[in-house]
């Protein structure tokens, strides 16, 4: 029966997207030193919301999708709740945790851009010279002695040399020794 002239209209509610912590299940921080509290289950696609202190409590939420994540509670954070590396934290029961479909990754504030007038200073024209080409040496000529007299005779004056300069080295030594003595 309508009211005030409104028929009746049946509504089904909707249900709420955002996880719900599981009763009972937290999360202690068991690492060495404070652990990073993320906005998203990465090092390096999500950014840092916040921290937790070495035996910090929190509510969890799920885990990731290859259960390196915990999703938590973290007020801080700006969905209200953050993601930390499960290997830094233990649970406070065996039960295991739903799979929670991990946020979008950010996107970068600005796109990185490249200024124009550095751009066109690097920008270089090939150039249409011909480039030099490898020439062959010519052949190596090797000296002949047309006279084989004088080639033997400087042979000789060069074997006296030696025999003389080696006679005055052994001279040496022996002077220097009956010296010492």
């Amino acid at each position: 029966m309508p009211v005030l002239g409104f028929p009746r209209v049946s509504v089904a509610a909707q249900q709420n997207n955002t996880p719900t912590p599981n009763a009972g299940v937290y999360i202690t921080v068991t690492y060495i030193e404070p652990i990073n509290v993320r906005s998203g289950p990465s090092s390096f696609d999500y950014p840092v919301v916040g921290s937790l202190p070495v035996g910090g409590t929190a509510p969890a939420i799920g885990r990731s999708p290859a259960s390196e994540w915990i999703e938590i509670v973290f007020a801080d954070a700006p969905r209200g709740n953050g993601w930390v590396y499960a290997a830094n934290v233990s649970l406070s029961t065996d039960a295991l945790l739903p799979i929670v479909e991990p946020p979008p990754t950010p996107t970068p504030v600005t796109t990185p851009t490249l200024n124009p007038t550095f751009v066109a200073a690097f920008q270089t024209l090939p150039t249409f010279t011909r480039l030099p080409t490898f020439t062959i040496p010519p052949a190596l000529t090797m000296p002949i002695y047309s006279n084989p007299a004088i080639a033997s005779s400087s042979r000789a004056i060069t074997a006296w040399a030696v025999i003389i300069l080696g006679l005055v080295g052994i001279l040496g030594i022996v002077l220097t020794s009956f010296r010492r003595r």
